[in-house]
């Protein structure tokens, strides 16, 4: 009998790291575990395009060593100019035919789409190539509606596109959403801890666990 595919790790990047110490924090966090993916985050929509810019150019050289793809959010002026390789909308659907007509079809582009299930298909039939659902535990920010386990179950029993699933990930909630999702999105989860390194390969630990049960 085959072993089950197991969830693979997307990082998300601290949204204001310190870049004069950030390269030499990330490379080990990449070293500690497989990492599918990373997306550059953004505090602001309106965030400077040209530190924007020298970030991307930092993360992009240390991912592209590893072979790891590097999406960021929202600008999609920066993919193409910084040598990226897609972007995540955080507004559901509403930008995912603008992104694919203007990055074309080999970009990687990503939906965030909360805890619902009708913007996740409607992103998915707007061309995105995953969904991300969340948050699926406690972020303290604010009242956002939870992503719970019967949206991924759903997800994966009924949609082939891949979920993420992002925001208050914890390791029971790892466990408990590994049968069905495809993708944890690490972020606070592992900047907050004192070896952010550790605490990704901790993680990692609990997805490959959860394969045996």
């Amino acid at each position: 009998m085959a072993e089950p595919e197991l969830p693979q790790i997307y990082l998300i990047t601290p949204p204001e790291p310190d870049f004069a110490t950030f390269p030499d924090q990330l490379a080990p966090v990449l070293d500690a575990a497989p990492v599918a993916c990373i997306r550059i985050a953004s505090a602001l929509e309106s965030a400077d395009a040209d530190r924007l810019g020298r970030a991307a150019d930092v993360i992009r050289e240390i991912a592209h060593a590893r072979d790891i793809p590097v999406l960021i959010e929202t600008h999609l002026m920066l993919v193409e100019r910084h040598g990226l390789d897609g972007v995540h909308l955080p507004d559901g659907a509403r930008s995912v035919r603008r992104a694919r007509k203007a990055l074309g079809r080999e970009a990687i582009i990503g939906a965030f789409c909360g805890a619902s299930r009708h913007d996740g298909m409607t992103a998915g039939e707007a061309g995105a190539d995953y969904i991300a659902f969340g948050p699926v535990g406690e972020t303290g920010l604010g009242e956002a509606r939870r992503a719970e386990r019967a949206l991924f179950e759903w997800w994966s029993e009924m949609i082939e596109l891949p979920v993420v699933a992002e925001g208050g990930l914890s390791e029971a909630l790892v466990r408990d959403l590994a049968p069905v999702a495809d993708f944890f999105a690490f972020g606070p989860e592992i900047w907050s801890a004192e070896n952010p390194a550790a605490r990704l390969a901790t993680f990692a630990e609990t997805i490959r666990a959860s394969a045996a049960g």
